[in-house]
């Protein structure tokens, strides 16, 4: 695929407005997509996603996301998680690793020794489902495709929202300018924010417990829902890392 995904509708319409759930069997169904994630781990990965995530959701988290790295000692493995409103103490970092853990250690995925490591996603998270693009609109994201788009796989721009599906977001397309650019979640390969001034701002008023400057708070005066209120307040990156018994 190789042509923009220009979007012809800048009139301003409120991204949430054309995502909601509605009711009945369909508005469920709506519901659970808009939730679910869209990125996808690999390999060995995928194994422990596939594992980890229904024992997050009994606890009251969910999965962000699963990689596995090198380390001295042998593999890290690192689970990025987060309740389902966004936050992540250092207790529930706590919580989740110790259960985590018995579990890993249940199924045995990895062999040998390694790490198992949890943590929140940190400021700069990843954005894994089509909501996060409504939670986090007003800042800037990367985002790289599966497949081309104009000749490339990687975008950044302002977030606008989510509409019918798509990842709207301000690119600066060459010969055309700034453009908002639809971009269908099934297509994104991987999607984080960006460290900006204003995402740091944001993070720091939510620590000290006052309400976000930017993003979807901006639309506040609009009478349109924030999806975010309060989201960041526990979004420092905590971590506890844990040495499991090599078999």
């Amino acid at each position: 695929m190789n042509r923009p995904i220009v979007s012809s509708d800048q009139n301003g319409t409120d991204a949430g407005s054309q995502n909601g759930a509605g009711t009945g069997p369909e508005g469920a169904e709506a519901a659970a997509r808009h939730s679910a994630r869209f990125y996808r781990e690999h390999g060995q990965a995928a194994d422990i996603a596939q594992i980890v995530e229904p024992v997050l959701e009994g606890l009251g988290f969910r999965l962000v996301r699963i990689k596995i790295s090198g380390g001295e000692e042998g593999p890290i493995v690192q689970v990025m998680a987060e309740r389902p409103d966004g936050t992540m103490a250092i207790e529930d970092c706590e919580t989740v690793s110790r259960d985590l853990s018995a579990v890993l250690d249940t199924f045995d995925p990895i062999h040998g020794a390694y790490r198992l490591e949890v943590s929140s996603p940190g400021i700069d998270r990843p954005l894994v489902r089509a909501s996060d693009f409504e939670d986090w609109s007003g800042f800037e994201t990367r985002i790289e495709l599966k497949e081309p788009v104009s000749g490339r796989k990687r975008w950044r721009g302002e977030i606008e929202g989510l509409v019918d599906g798509e990842a709207r977001v301000v690119c600066e397309i060459e010969g055309l300018g700034l453009q908002t650019v639809g971009f269908p979640v099934a297509m994104i390969a991987e999607a984080k924010l960006v460290l900006t001034d204003a995402l740091v701002r944001d993070a720091l008023r939510a620590s000290k417990g006052k309400p976000p400057l930017e993003g979807k708070a901006k639309k506040l005066a609009d009478g349109r829902k924030s999806g975010r209120k309060g989201k960041q307040g526990g979004r420092a990156a905590a971590s506890r890392v844990v040495k499991t018994d090599e078999e």
